[in-house]
């Protein structure tokens, strides 16, 4: 059974956390220990029904103020799929939560009050989901039960979403009328909208189609640990594990270790006590060449007939995460899959107001702001461009000084 991820994105009050729980509810996800505390809680709608945003407020600040903070991940399945819900908060301050939640998610939910419409902060979700390349969008024009379920609404809020997808490169999106509270078209086809002749939104999920690129052209394997034993029964063993990120890797491919230009030939994959003929992204394997060629952690190994991009001066999108200000006069440390070495911030090319899209050349980059950069690293990086291979385009900044995480990057093309 397949394993979907998904984010949910919205304005503040426009539903997240109640359309999630909703979900749960009706999909009977919930364990009975987590129904009896809803059933406790003295959180009410105004109607008088269960407040269902308890099943995702995991912080006491969020249960306080009913809002959303931090990103909470829920799980649960059907007879179909597994599903990972990632509730990301819709706050301006809260951007870099977002990226963190949608970064490996196959698929955003989009939610719109069909009461207002398309607004400043649907721009905003938007742009952060085409920025990172999230390949499935759902527009779930949540509470259609206030505007008596007005088809005339739901065409209206289509057509202007669908300049805005046009502006920020959003495809593949599907349009679905809801209302969280009520449960129309959440997991249930809704009798109050017989004009909307689509899936539910569950229904929608459990059968969209996950693309899995396993493409040789693509085959990424980080080394994580060469593997030598060193004993008398395993003198010559020497294997090189890690987790395919991206790709295909069969038995005699061909293959080069990048940053070295070393090649060689897949003589065998070992996964535990298989020797399976191919080995696909998401898997940890042990693969073994037929030549022996000095590699450690943090190389790569590539199918030689798709190589990536090798580069030490790189332009990137950057989203910035912590509180001090990007300082380029620092030395960070970047993290590209298994590789940890240390970079400059050479130039930084533009911000972006992502409420307008207008660029913005201010220089000073904080909290939450995203924008573009040249990145000098002191080893040259093996990386594809985040447009076209996610798994293998996208970094992290750190500060040596405090350890801490401050940077998201998506890695665009060399520079020259």
């Amino acid at each position: 059974m397949d394993i979907l991820k998904f984010i949910t994105a919205g304005s503040v009050d426009d539903g997240k956390s109640t359309l999630i729980g909703r979900l749960l509810y009706d999909s009977e996800a919930i364990l009975l220990d987590q129904l009896e505390a809803l059933h406790a809680s003295n959180r009410k709608n105004d109607d008088g029904s269960i407040d269902l945003a308890i099943l995702t407020d995991g912080l006491k600040a969020e249960r306080e103020q009913g809002i959303t903070i931090d990103v909470a991940y829920k799980y649960f399945e059907t007879d179909k799929r597994k599903f990972i819900i990632a509730d990301a908060p819709g706050h301006i301050q809260y951007t870099r939560n977002m990226v963190t939640g949608a970064s490996n998610a196959a698929l955003a939910i989009i939610l719109i009050d069909a009461r207002k419409g398309v607004v400043e902060q649907t721009t905003r979700h938007s742009f952060l989901v085409s920025l990172l390349q999230i390949p499935q969008v759902v527009v779930a024009v949540n509470k259609m039960d206030m505007v008596d379920y007005s088809e005339d609404v739901f065409k209206q809020i289509i057509a202007d979403f669908k300049k805005l997808a046009a502006k920020v490169n959003l495809d593949n999106v599907t349009y679905i009328p809801v209302s969280a509270l009520k449960g129309d078209n959440i997991v249930y086809p809704s009798s109050k909208m017989s004009w909307y002749l689509g899936d539910s939104l569950l229904q929608h999920l459990e059968n969209v189609e996950i693309t899995i690129d396993d493409s040789s052209a693509h085959a990424r394997l980080p080394v994580q640990w060469v593997v030598r034993p060193q004993t008398d029964a395993l003198h010559d063993y020497r294997g090189y594990a890690g987790r395919v990120s991206s790709g295909s890797f069969k038995v005699n491919d061909k293959v080069t270790v990048l940053p070295s230009g070393f090649s060689s030939t897949i003589s065998k994959i070992e996964v535990y006590d298989k020797q399976p003929e191919e080995a696909l992204a998401g898997m940890s394997v042990t693969v073994h060449l037929q030549d022996n060629i000095d590699i450690s952690r943090g190389d790569i190994i590539v199918n030689s007939a798709g190589q990536p991009q090798l580069s030490n001066v790189i332009e990137a999108d950057l989203c910035w995460m912590d509180t001090r200000p990007l300082d380029t006069s620092l030395t960070y440390l970047v993290q590209h899959n298994t590789k940890t070495i240390r970079c400059k911030i050479q130039e930084i090319i533009y911000k972006v107001n992502i409420n307008t899209l207008e660029k913005d050349f201010d220089e000073e980059f904080k909290l939450n702001d995203i924008g573009r950069i040249v990145i000098k690293t002191a080893e040259p990086l093996a990386f594809d461009p985040y447009q076209v291979n996610k798994a293998n385009g996208g970094a992290i900044i750190i500060d040596s000084r405090t350890n801490v995480t401050v940077g998201a990057l998506m890695l665009r093309q060399s520079v020259e």
